[in-house]
């Protein structure tokens, strides 16, 4: 599984996806350059005009929920419709869905009428949005994880795609391929943004890489290691890991990815 995640990791530098973002105001900055340190080429493109003619030009099509306003509910449907037609990956980050019925709305009517290839969204959410009692507080999860991996089985079973579910533990599964990620670091959870990052990552991987479990696994798995690393080099500054986490990801390597990669096929 680590070769396959250093080969998705090199087709993005050798493709360069466009990835068309509709995604939240706090951390569009962080997804942006997250996107570039990975080899992929950002587009924060919301405006509800503009979405549907992009797509055309875009390799994927990430739509992150944080900062859902009418207008970018609006745009994101859209946009995911005309992604089905021209066959361009969506993801989709639905943030808050938990504890925000609108949101669950949207997620859902998302997943019923267009064709997403990953739903990416913390423990809690995903266990929210498959039907399950979930611990949130705002857009964090509270979760410790029970039952998770069953809630993630059954929701890509449900809508025949890919989940992703990160937390302590990542989980990603197409209901059938499972994988557990164990990378990453507490230090995550001390700045704003690594769950966006880690769905706007899936979307590049996505949008080079036609196994989507593949491409979801390498998005996931590339920012927990970039954060391993970077909280080693950082200490107990977030200040200084947000810079090392950009640093990580932009110099690693394959022989990173082989020898700090700590991922499980179950």
């Amino acid at each position: 599984m680590l070769a396959e995640i250093a080969d998705v990791m090199e087709n993005v530098r050798a493709k360069t996806p466009l990835v068309h973002c509709i995604t939240n105001y706090v951390t569009i900055n962080d997804c942006a350059n997250i996107l570039l340190c990975f080899g992929a080429s950002p587009a924060m493109c919301d405006a509800r005009k503009e979405a549907v003619e992009f797509i055309s030009h875009a390799s994927a099509l990430y739509i992150n929920m944080g900062t859902f306003t009418e207008e970018q509910e609006e745009a994101a449907f859209s946009a995911s419709l005309r992604a089905a037609e021209l066959n361009v990956p969506v993801v989709i980050d639905p943030v808050a869905c938990g504890v925000i019925s609108r949101r669950m709305q949207a997620a859902r009517k998302l997943l019923d009428v267009a064709r997403i290839t990953v739903i990416k969204g913390n423990t809690g959410e995903i266990k929210a949005l498959a039907g399950y009692e979930a611990r949130v507080r705002g857009v964090d999860s509270l979760d410790e994880g029970e039952d998770a991996l069953e809630a993630c089985v059954n929701l890509a079973r449900k809508y025949n795609t890919v989940v992703a579910a990160t937390g302590k533990t990542d989980i990603v599964t197409d209901g059938i391929r499972t994988c557990l990620i164990h990378n990453g670091t507490p230090m995550l959870s001390r700045i704003t943004g690594g769950g966006c990052m880690a769905g706007a990552l899936a979307a590049a991987a996505a949008g080079s890489f036609a196994d989507g479990w593949a491409a979801a696994a390498a998005g996931v798995a590339v920012m927990a290691l970039a954060g391993e690393t970077a909280a080693r080099a950082s200490g107990p500054f977030p200040g200084k890991f947000r810079v090392k986490l950009f640093d990580s990801l932009y110099t690693m390597t394959r022989e990173d990815i082989m020898k700090g990669g700590r991922v499980e096929c179950i």
